[in-house]
């Protein structure tokens, strides 16, 4: 019995020098990850390619790299490996190449690496490479002048551009600016590549429509039919997009395609909300796209709708399942859809019978996505996260079961760290809502101490925190300082039914503030390792507007911190570039509905303003522009209120330079540090 007891003694003392040897992650250590981008599985289903990027913090530069892996996670090597980035891994048809992007163009090389070639030479590149099914021709998007017919008149007006001193421009038309770039005369067309002879012809010449459209498209936006005889693809023709979501399904016969001409299109889509990622059944009989039902709202529930080919009749597969579905894929034998979507604080994996309509959950924890099926249709691949570990590959069995990782770039950084997985608690919100929220304890946790809390609100507002390893509000990062992370998905989050999703628009200081408050409290009460005298709160976009009306409505919070927040919902209004996203929340345009725009604006209760702020903008953020942060500085600065102002002139709605995040890190943390008691 001694024995036993010295023998347990001393693997609990191995136990927790072993703890000991792990540190807690740095900004450093967070950028030194490699990210897991876009994958393929070879036609023989025995090989998949993938991309990884990696980040030096020293050159503030990143370079993308191929790798090969056997299917089964074995025999990982090289495709490219260079200083030079490549890319969007696609196997051809028939198993003997790989095409990837390199330089803004299209090349291709053996399965071996060798024998690499240059496949387009565009003045205006090309990029999103879709195969046809006989390895003949392949579709790419590339942004050109509607009514050049030529590259060379696409370079000609580039450089006339260029050469005039004269750089005003002149505006006729809204969304003149999108997210974080000017947008110009240039358009996204989609082209046709035959390989044969090294021909493009452009699709949608002439159209000022452009493939995949501004927004709320997919990476799935255009296809080939299962014959090559069609093309299936994503536009919106709507007049004034900054105020449309009318992205609809259209279909070319190709056949009927001339060289530098308008090519006629087919509408098949009927919804007046978004409709985008056309995907064909592998018999033809089907196109299966996503489908949003209500026009000028970007968060509406995305069904999965069925159009018949042959009789043109619509199906909605999934109008009584209360999920939003994220990428869709066919099995092989065209009897099941394959899709992701948000289920509370996962992005989790379902199937669905198409005759039936059927769907069961074939994979529920952690962040799924970017789904891909075996040829013959009995494993699933697709990548997953969590909270403890960045993106990597896994694979299922197609009707479910255990998962299994099947790479491990970053096994050894995260072997050094010590981090604790998420948990969940649930509390009561405004009208008696259950609201769920991620909880995150620090390294080393001690249930005995005392620590601090980071509050984050997520952006969106039609967004949710989830098991996750973000790469910019990273919950294990803002735990390693030695804080307590709680993260509520209140009002507006996605993955709790539509109707909780709905209930924030028009009511943004609403009852997501009492669901919010609720939920903050709760922790408090419940959780005695939270020490109540020490409590701070973050947010971006959204999230920043809930900061900003946090300040004028509760002095709860030691210091608090607004990144990329909205403050004043007129000038927002009027100065963004997605009409229809302020025209659906705030329930249409001020000067038609001034009270909703008073009711729950945070510049009107700049009086109550007291706790300590920082405030963080990117220059080139066009969704919230910056003077949102300049209205909020100065009315803190004249208000008194202590209070600073984190500016990036090269940065956009999301701070993604290596050097910059690290300030955005340092001074977030410093912030918080000079406000505790």
């Amino acid at each position: 019995m001694k024995y036993f007891v010295r023998l347990i003694i001393l693997v609990l003392a191995l136990t927790s020098i072993s703890a000991q040897q792990k540190r807690a992650m740095t900004v450093e250590d967070m950028w030194n990850m490699k990210r897991v981008g876009s994958f393929d599985i070879s036609p023989d289903g025995k090989t998949i390619a993938f991309a990884a990027t990696s980040y030096n913090m020293g050159t503030n530069k990143s370079n993308s790299d191929i790798w090969l892996i056997d299917a089964d996670g074995k025999n990982i090597r090289a495709f490219k490996n260079s200083e030079v980035s490549e890319n969007s891994p696609k196997f051809s048809p028939d198993g003997e190449k790989i095409a990837y992007s390199k330089k803004g163009q299209i090349w291709i090389s053996n399965i071996d690496g060798s024998d690499d070639q240059q496949l387009t030479d565009l003045y205006t590149g090309a990029s999103g490479m879709v195969w046809s099914n006989d390895g003949k021709k392949i579709l790419f998007v590339s942004d050109v002048y509607p009514d050049c017919a030529t590259q060379d008149c696409n370079k000609q007006k580039d450089e006339a551009a260029e050469k005039n001193p004269v750089k005003a421009k002149i505006i006729t038309e809204l969304m003149y600016r999108n997210f974080d770039h000017w947008r110009g005369e240039k358009r996204s067309h989609l082209f046709l590549f035959d390989l044969a002879n090294k021909e493009y012809v452009d699709l949608t010449f002439g159209s000022t429509f452009e493939v995949p459209p501004v927004d709320l498209g997919s990476d799935n936006d255009y296809s080939f039919s299962p014959d090559g005889k069609e093309v299936a693809f994503t536009m919106n023709t709507d007049k004034v997009v900054a105020t449309s979501t009318n992205n609809d399904i259209f279909v070319i016969k190709l056949d009927e395609v001339k060289k530098n001409a308008p090519t006629p299109y087919k509408l098949i889509s009927k919804s007046k909300g978004s409709d985008s990622q056309p995907v064909y059944s592998p018999d033809g009989k089907f196109i299966a796209f996503t489908s949003m039902a209500r026009a000028g709202f970007e968060a509406d529930k995305k069904s999965i709708v069925l159009y018949n080919r042959a009789t043109g009749v619509l199906k909605n597969l999934t109008e009584k399942i209360d999920l939003t579905a994220g990428q869709i894929i066919w099995s092989p034998d065209s009897k099941y859809i394959f899709f992701d979507a948000p289920n509370e604080v996962y992005n989790s994996i379902y199937k669905i019978n198409v005759v039936t309509g059927k769907n069961e959950i074939i994979v529920k924890e952690n962040g799924n996505s970017t789904l891909a099926i075996s040829p013959d249709g009995q494993t699933l691949f697709f990548k997953k996260q969590k909270s403890t570990m960045p993106y990597e590959i896994f694979s299922v069995n197609a009707n479910g079961g255990e998962a299994k990782q099947l790479t491990f770039v970053n096994k050894d950084l995260l072997s050094q760290l010590e981090m604790n997985p998420i948990e969940t608690f649930w509390s009561h919100g405004a009208k008696g809502a259950k609201v769920q929220s991620i909880l995150v304890k620090p390294p080393f946790f001690d249930p005995n101490k005392k620590y601090p809390l980071i509050f984050l609100i997520h952006g969106g507002p039609q967004g949710h925190w989830l098991d996750d390893f973000h790469f910019r509000w990273n919950t294990q990062l803002f735990a390693s300082k030695g804080y307590v992370v709680v993260a509520p998905n209140p009002r507006g989050s996605q993955g709790y039914g539509q109707k909780f999703c709905d209930e924030i628009s028009r009511d943004w200081g609403g009852k997501v503030y009492t669901d919010l408050m609720n939920a903050c409290d709760y922790a408090i009460k419940n959780y005695k390792f939270i020490d109540p005298k020490n409590t701070f709160a973050a947010g971006a976009s959204y999230g920043g507007y809930m900061i900003n009306w946090l300040e004028g409505h509760t002095s709860r919070f030691n210091a608090v911190v607004s990144h990329d927040g909205v403050f004043d919902l007129e000038s927002m209004t009027g100065s963004t570039e997605e009409l229809w996203f302020p025209l659906w929340e705030y329930g249409g345009p001020y000067w038609k509905n001034r009270t909703d725009y008073e009711k729950f604006s945070p510049n009107r209760f700049i009086k109550n303003f007291k706790t300590p702020m920082l405030i963080v903008h990117g220059g080139h953020d066009y969704r919230v522009p910056e003077g949102q942060a300049m209205e909020l500085f100065t009315a803190l600065q004249l208000m008194n209120v202590e209070s600073k102002f984190l500016y990036f002139p090269d940065e956009t709605h999301f701070v993604q330079k290596a050097q910059n995040a690290r300030l955005w890190w340092n001074a977030v943390f410093d912030w918080f540090n000079q406000h505790k008691k």
